[in-house]
């Protein structure tokens, strides 16, 4: 058995001494500027760039020094992050509330590592539903797999939430110039989704693909059980084994439904929802690229792991990431921070990134069950380059809040129109000059001050040589780390959600409080938005 490790130290963060030193370091900063750092050393672009298999990280624009980022390394060491690592990828239940491994590594992992948890090693099961994944992959995008009519799948719909939507949802627009089958996601309970959806399909064409680890979610059954409804009134109750496969756990459950065992394909408890892209979750994903992709998208994970893994401190793309968020989070109070790719294509990732570092870090209480003392986790925002600079850039060069930034920039387009990525590219760095070194005045004189750029705003850069399923899996796999790099320092555990429940069973209660005849006894303010809904729920099924 792989036990559960103990807090990285039993001290608090900022009782370590490196805590103490950068709070003391910070207030000799609080008159120094980013421009004026450029101005004393000439070379600090270069000196502040890593990068590691094609993946560029210049924090350059930042509002720190070399000193900060080496008492920031001198955190890191004394928070034991080392330890936190080896727990990590050795598969030791990291996931301490619930007592499991945080495994999402050994999903990408190659086929002759071993990964040993409670005495089996996971490799063997996680590369057979890789297989199975394949095979399945190929029959539908070869015509193999036929419908119920003999017609062969052009649409795939992903029902799921959370993990099991956000994940494959981002990588399918990421990748969608890739993609040979179009695939449609459907998460909302809100029937106008799943409405929407299924208004433009065939039944004979259409293909679902049900996610849930447990199959009990209630907005994914409720969607799959009104799907199989629209699909069974079109072509018989037969269809169902033709047209649904799932993604779970639980066999009973999916049989019951109508789906075939040899037609679910697993994962497992020590793999999270949100880190689970790389699982059978992603199987829309391989549907639409294909088996081959796939495969490359987990070697580009792959490859992140291994940098986060081996790369010191000062060289390690993820760590750095995350020691930066602490900085700004905990010594200069900012509250939210920004991800805004430039690149079309990543549009969803501001979404995927929210529930990643929200609901893994959105925690104040630490993994030994104590009140944390400090901020955690910020709110992540953010949209694509140039839409956002018509949006809410206003807010990010003059307002009154500090929002550090990270900008995501692919140098090769996967298109070919002229002109179109040297604007964008162009948009791009100008921002990130702009906002680090502002303009007090503008060449031509004094001018007002709603005319002045007062610079300061800190930025990190983030460059991919290109956009495919490799440098994807990378840039996923980036992100994870980072999450767990800050879950580890901050005390807290990365891998539950236990701040979803609550809703969850208050929701399942007041579900059953909408008839005419149920009582109902909340607070003032949810009894009188009862009886409204109530109201007009008689109304509507009076007129109909």
């Amino acid at each position: 058995m792989n036990p559960s490790p103990l807090s990285p130290k039993p001290m608090s963060p900022e009782s370590t001494s490196a805590w103490r030193r950068l709070r003391t370091h910070r207030e000799h900063l609080s008159d120094v500027s980013i421009a004026e750092l450029f101005a004393a050393d000439p070379d600090r672009g270069p000196a502040m760039t890593v990068e590691h298999d094609g993946i560029v990280l210049d924090y350059s624009k930042n509002l720190l020094t070399a000193r900060t980022v080496e008492l920031l390394a001198e955190f890191a060491a004394e928070r034991d992050l080392d330890s936190g690592l080896t727990a990590l990828f050795a598969g030791d239940r990291i996931n301490t509330s619930e007592n499991r491994p945080a495994l999402h590594t050994a999903l990408r992992a190659p086929a002759d590592d071993e990964i040993i948890v409670d005495g089996s090693d996971v490799v063997p099961a996680v590369h057979d539903v890789l297989a199975r994944m394949g095979e399945f992959a190929t029959r539908v995008r070869d015509g193999a797999w036929r419908g119920a009519t003999g017609d062969a799948i052009r649409t795939v719909v992903n029902i799921g939430i959370g993990g099991s939507d956000l994940g494959p949802a981002m990588a399918y627009q990421a990748l969608r110039h890739a993609a040979e089958l179009d695939v449609r996601f459907v998460a909302n309970v809100d029937g106008h989704d799943l409405a929407g959806v299924l208004r433009s399909l065939d039944p004979a064409t259409t293909l679902f693909i049900v996610s849930s680890k447990t199959f009990t979610t209630t907005e994914t059954l409720l969607n799959a059980h009104s799907a199989r409804t629209w699909l069974q009134s079109a072509l018989g109750d037969d269809a169902v084994s033709r047209h649904f496969v799932a993604v779970s756990t639980n066999t009973r459950a999916v049989t019951e439904f109508g789906i075939t065992a040899d037609n679910m394909f697993e994962f497992w408890d020590w793999v999270g929802g949100r880190y689970s892209i790389h699982s059978a979750i992603g199987l829309s994903l391989m549907l639409a690229i294909g088996p081959g992709r796939f495969r490359e998208f987990l070697a580009g994970a792959h490859s992140m792991d291994r940098h986060f893994r081996t790369a010191p401190v000062l060289q390690n793309i993820p760590i750095l990431l995350a020691l930066l968020g602490i900085w700004y989070r905990n010594f200069w109070g900012a509250q939210t921070h920004a991800v805004l790719p430039y690149d079309q294509r990543l549009s969803r990732l501001p979404a995927y990134l929210q529930q990643l570092e929200m609901e893994s870090n959105g925690k104040s209480v630490t993994r030994d069950g104590h009140r944390c003392a400090i901020p955690t986790a910020p709110v992540i925002w953010g949209e694509p380059g140039t839409n956002g600079q018509h949006a809410f850039f206003q807010l990010l060069h003059q307002g009154s809040v500090l929002v550090p930034c990270d900008f995501i920039g692919v140098l090769r387009p996967g298109h070919d129109l002229a002109g179109h990525h040297d604007v964008l590219m162009a948009n791009l760095f100008a921002q990130t000059e702009a906002l680090a070194f502002g303009r007090p005045q503008p060449d031509n004189g004094p001018a007002p001050a709603h005319r002045r750029f007062p610079g300061n705003r800190p930025s990190s850069t983030i460059l991919l040589p290109s956009l495919t399923p490799y440098t994807l899996g990378q840039l996923i796999a980036l992100y994870e780390h980072k999450v767990f790099t800050q879950g580890w320092l901050w005390g807290i555990n990365s891998f539950d959600q236990w701040g979803v429940e609550l809703g969850k069973v208050l929701a399942a209660r007041i579900t059953t409080e909408f008839g005419p005849d149920a009582g109902h006894a909340h607070d003032s303010s949810t009894n009188a938005l009862i009886a409204r809904y109530r109201k007009a729920r008689s109304e509507t099924a009076g007129q109909a």
